[in-house]
C-alpha cells in the first residue's frame, strides 16, 4: 500500500476540489452565450462576473483569509461559485446577475487563499524533510495544475453529451446561415433564433444540465470542508495578528501605475481578457451554435483546453532557447492569421473539421500569452511582485469584462477588426518596454534571441581564449623543465 504524506494528501485535496468546481463553471462559462441567448443575458452575466472579480481583487482576499484562514476562505469562496450554477435553474437577470456578482466576489479569495495554502505546504513539507522550498513549492502547483487543467476536458464534455441526447434537430437553413460566422450581428438574433439548437431548450434539459453542475460543485465544496486540513493555528494566528490596511492594499496596485512599464503593458494584458472573452463568447456563439448546434459547443472547448495545456507545456520549456520576444512574435502572426481567416470564413455543416482547427490555433497563440506574460511580470516587476500581479489580474478582468459587455452590440466583423487593433498596438508598446530594458542593459538585450547567440558566441571566443591561454602557459612550462633538466645534466 502506497503511503501518502499529509502535505501530499492536502494537496490532491486542494487540486480535486478546484477540479469538480471548475468542471462546473467551466461548462457553464462555454455555454452561457448560447444557452441564455435571450437579450444577451449569458454574455452580462460573465461580464457581471469579472466586473466583481475586479472589485474584489483589490481588497478582500488578505482580508478573508486573515478572518477565516486559507481552508474556509477557500470552502466559503467555493460556495459562491456553486450559487452560479443554482441560479441557472431559473436563467433569468434576477437570478444570474445577483448570483454572477457572488461568484466574482469569491473569486478572488479563492484563489488567493490556494496560492497561499500551497506555497505553505510546500515549505512545511521542504522545512520538515531538508529539501529546498521553492523546488517543493514549483513541484506542488505542477500536481495542482497537472489535474485543475482537466476541468475543461470534462465540464464540455458533460455539456456536450446531454444536449447531444436531449437537444432537438436543427432547422438549419441557408437564410439562418448567412446570418452566421462574420454576419452575425446583434439586431440578426430573432432570425438565428430558428435554428432550434440555439435558443430552444425545454426546462427539463436546463434543470439536468444545472442539476449535475451543482452536484458536482457541492461535491468539491465538501471534498474540501470535510478532507482539507487547517492551516497551523500558530501561523493562522501570527497572520491574523499583522494590520491590515484595506486603502494600503489598493493604493500598492495603483501607485504600480507610476511606473511606465507596467502602464506600457496595459493594452497587451487587457488583450489576454479580450482574446479569451471572443473565444469563449462569440465564437461559440456565432459560429458553432449558429451552424452546427450547441451540443458541439463542448467538443470545441475540449479542443481548446487540451491545446493550450499541451502548448503551455511546449512554450514554456522552450522560451529558455528562444526567449520571450520571438514567441510573442509566434504568438501574434498566428492569432493575427486566425483572425483573417475566421473573418473570411463562412462556416457551413459539413466543414465540420474547420471547426476544431481555428481552436487549436487560437489555443497555441494564447499559451503564450498566459505562459509568457506572467513570466514577464515576475521578471520585470521582481522587486515588487505582489503589486504587479495585481495589476496583471486586474487589466485582464478589465479585457473580459469590456469584451462580454460590447459582445450585445457589435457585429463580428467589428470585434475581431478590434480585436486585431487592440493586438497590433500591444504588441507596440510591448517593443517599447523590450527597448526600454535594452536601454538599461546597457545595450544588452538577453531575452532576445540575436542576442542569446551573441552572448553564446562571446563565452565561445572567451573560453577559446582562456583554453589557448592554458595551452601557451603550459608550453612555456613544459620548455622551462626541459631547460631546468639541461642544466642539471
Amino acid at each position: 500500500m502506497i503511503k501518502i504524506d499529509r502535505s501530499t494528501k492536502n494537496i490532491l485535496i486542494v487540486s480535486f476540489g478546484f477540479l469538480l468546481l471548475f468542471t462546473a463553471f467551466g461548462g457553464l462559462q462555454s455555454i452561457q452565450s448560447s444557452l441564455n441567448s435571450d437579450r444577451g443575458l449569458g454574455l452580462a452575466s460573465l461580464s457581471v462576473i469579472y466586473a466583481a472579480l475586479i472589485l474584489s481583487s483589490m481588497f478582500l482576499p488578505p482580508i478573508m483569509i486573515k478572518y477565516f484562514g486559507c481552508k474556509w476562505t477557500i470552502v466559503i469562496s467555493m460556495c459562491c461559485y456553486v450559487t452560479f450554477t443554482i441560479g441557472n435553474f431559473y436563467p433569468s437577470w434576477y437570478t444570474l446577475i445577483p448570483t454572477a456578482i457572488i461568484l466574482g466576489t469569491g473569486g478572488a479569495p479563492l484563489w488567493s487563499a490556494k496560492c497561499t495554502y500551497l506555497t505553505t505546504c510546500g515549505y512545511r513539507y521542504a522545512k520538515n524533510h531538508n529539501k529546498i522550498g521553492e523546488n517543493i513549492v514549483n513541484h506542488y502547483f505542477g500536481i495542482f495544475f497537472l489535474i485543475f487543467q482537466s476541468s475543461a476536458v470534462w465540464g464540455n464534455l458533460l455539456s456536450s453529451l446531454i444536449f447531444q441526447y436531449t437537444s432537438a434537430k436543427a432547422n438549419i437553413t441557408d437564410e439562418i446561415l448567412s446570418y452566421c460566422g462574420p454576419n452575425n450581428c446583434p439586431q440578426y438574433e430573432v432570425k438565428t433564433a430558428r435554428n432550434v439548437t440555439s435558443t430552444q431548450h425545454s426546462m427539463s434539459i436546463i434543470h439536468t444540465l444545472s442539476g449535475i453542475y451543482t452536484g458536482v460543485g457541492v461535491g468539491g465544496v465538501l471534498l474540501v470542508a470535510f478532507f482539507l486540513d487547517h492551516l497551523d493555528e500558530q501561523d493562522r494566528k501570527q497572520f491574523k495578528g499583522k494590520e491590515i490596511n484595506v486603502l494600503s492594499i489598493l493604493m500598492a496596485t495603483l501607485t504600480h501605475l507610476k511606473d511606465k512599464r507596467q502602464c506600457l503593458l496595459i493594452v497587451m494584458t487587457m488583450y489576454s481578457g479580450f482574446e479569451q472573452g471572443f473565444l469563449a463568447g462569440d465564437y461559440t456563439k456565432a459560429y458553432v451554435t449558429c451552424t452546427i448546434g450547441i451540443q458541439f459547443v463542448g467538443y470545441v472547448m475540449i479542443c481548446f483546453g487540451a491545446s493550450n495545456s499541451i502548448f503551455s507545456m511546449i512554450f514554456g520549456k522552450m522560451s529558455r532557447y528562444t526567449g520571450r520576444m520571438s514567441l510573442f512574435a509566434f504568438g501574434t502572426i498566428t492569432h493575427l492569421a486566425t483572425m483573417i481567416a475566421i473573418f473570411l470564413w463562412q462556416p457551413r455543416p459539413e466543414q465540420l473539421p474547420v471547426y476544431f482547427v481555428f481552436p487549436s490555433l487560437w489555443a497555441m497563440a494564447d499559451a503564450v500569452w498566459q505562459t509568457q506574460t506572467n513570466a514577464l511580470y515576475g521578471v520585470l516587476f521582481l522587486e515588487n511582485k505582489a503589486a504587479a500581479f495585481a495589476n496583471y489580474r486586474l487589466w485582464e478582468s478589465v479585457g473580459f469584462v469590456t469584451a462580454f459587455a460590447y459582445a450585445n452590440f457589435l457585429c463580428i466583423k467589428i470585434k475581431l477588426i478590434i480585436l486585431m487593433v487592440i493586438l497590433l498596438l500591444g504588441m507596440v508598446l510591448y517593443g517599447i518596454v523590450e527597448y526600454i530594458e535594452y536601454i538599461r542593459a546597457n545595450g544588452e538585450s538577453p531575452k532576445s534571441i540575436s542576442n542569446i547567440l551573441h552572448d553564446e558566441h562571446l563565452k565561445t571566443k572567451k573560453q577559446e581564449e582562456v583554453e589557448e591561454e592554458a595551452k601557451e602557459e603550459t608550453e612555456t612550462t613544459d620548455v622551462k623543465s626541459i631547460d631546468e633538466n639541461d642544466a642539471e645534466k
